[in-house]
């Protein structure tokens, strides 16, 4: 009888994770797409299953290091339970899904965080106060690093002693030399679970000695070449066609951000399993990440055309240039905060990319009321959040009378 509940738990959960993955490919991993959809570089549908396809990749290849956060430092003292997870879970999504249905995209990040705060808390944990303060710096910060680069970038692009076939190849540059230094679970690593091309590449050709970095040559030199690369191939785009280069770059960077995105958002479905899979069934890590990877990839198929309308047409009306100059921030921050094991939400990082894009070209394109509505339910989000999910485990405990 006591395996057969446990067997019902697990079940239980497991379909939650895939609902909740589901609402994260139709809602978060979204925004990356917004822009180009925006600056009319890609059609509704094939947005929609582009990022299905990248979204899931990127939740295969980088999802391990959010997973563990979510699942293990949010709280101090207990281990969540299967039905823990579940009631989390659903929180979490049934916001997200709210969001789906306002057209008002929910912050991922914050439903998933406050939800599992509040399960642990209902268990007995304590509050993982360190990690609250690390995660509330860094959200703090993204909406003014996002916005205020894609600021720089629509400013510098739109400037007209800057020529178009330097100004977006040396984003591109950017771009591919960061490329070259992501950690993929596909790269081996001698000391790692993930490796970067740039290491990987190094390694192959001797490395070399250490600069004053801490880098190695082989890794600088293959950073630059990436980098140097990257230029070349868009430069030579742009020098052909200035308007088809620059949308080129914009559906490559906005793939980019999509395959970031998966990485950056599975984890919050599949983080409040991993105790279950890892130590209580003994499970590999990727398995639990396939999961999560095949809920992102039917969500992004299904349910985003709704929300890319939204998040396309609703926040600015952008061209490609200012579409570039939100996208880039957010491929980069995304990365940061994957490197870091931090949950962020994609919604945040690009529309206040988009925002700040926008106000390069005037405050015309922008609806300031759109944006004092959003970030309002992302704070009621946090925060309401904890209250639900409390409270639902403990409904969820006294009608099944288990943990």
């Amino acid at each position: 009888m006591v395996a057969f509940s446990f067997a019902v738990l697990v079940t239980a959960a497991v379909v939650t994770c895939l609902f909740m993955a589901w609402v994260l490919g139709a809602n978060s991993n979204s925004p990356p797409f917004a822009p180009a959809i925006g600056a009319n570089a890609i059609s509704t549908m094939q947005a929609a299953f582009v990022i299905g396809l990248l979204a899931a990749a990127g939740a295969l290849m980088q999802g391990g290091s959010i997973s563990e956060t979510v699942g293990a430092d949010l709280i101090d003292g207990v281990m969540i339970t299967p039905l823990a997870a579940t009631a989390g879970l659903l929180t979490a999504a049934g916001f997200m899904a709210i969001g789906i249905y306002t057209r008002y995209p929910i912050p991922a990040a914050f439903a998933t965080t406050g939800a599992m705060v509040g399960v642990g808390l209902s268990l007995g944990g304590d509050p993982a106060i360190a990690t609250y303060r690390r995660l509330g710096i860094f959200w703090a910060l993204v909406p003014v690093m996002s916005g205020g680069l894609a600021y720089a970038t629509a400013t510098v692009l739109r400037r007209d002693d800057v020529p178009e076939t330097v100004g977006v190849p040396l984003l591109a540059g950017v771009v591919g030399a960061i490329l070259a230094n992501v950690r993929l679970g596909v790269i081996p690593d001698p000391t790692a679970d993930q490796g970067t091309l740039a290491g990987f590449v190094s390694r192959l050709i001797g490395g070399g000695p250490s600069l004053a970095t801490g880098v190695d040559l082989g890794t600088a030199l293959v950073t630059i070449g990436a980098g140097v690369l990257a230029f070349a191939l868009v430069r030579e785009r742009v020098r052909v066609s200035v308007e088809d280069g620059i949308r080129s770059f914009l559906l490559v960077l906005g793939g980019i951000v999509a395959f970031s995105s998966g990485g950056s958002q599975v984890g919050l479905a599949t983080g409040p399993l991993e105790n279950l899979f890892r130590t209580e069934l003994g499970l590999p890590g990727i398995l639990l990440l396939s999961i999560g990877a095949t809920g992102i990839l039917a969500g992004a198929w299904m349910g985003a055309p709704r929300l890319l309308q939204a998040t396309s047409r609703e926040y600015a009306q952008l061209g490609v240039r200012r579409s570039i100059a939100a996208l880039v921030p957010g491929f980069i921050i995304a990365q940061l905060a994957i490197a870091l094991g931090i949950p962020i939400s994609l919604n945040n990082i690009v529309l206040s990319g988009v925002i700040g894009g926008g106000l390069a070209g005037g405050s015309a394109g922008v609806s300031r009321r759109k944006i004092a509505v959003t970030i309002t339910f992302w704070l009621i989000t946090l925060s309401s959040s904890v209250v639900v999910s409390y409270g639902l485990y403990r409904l969820f405990a006294a009608v099944i009378g288990g943990s």
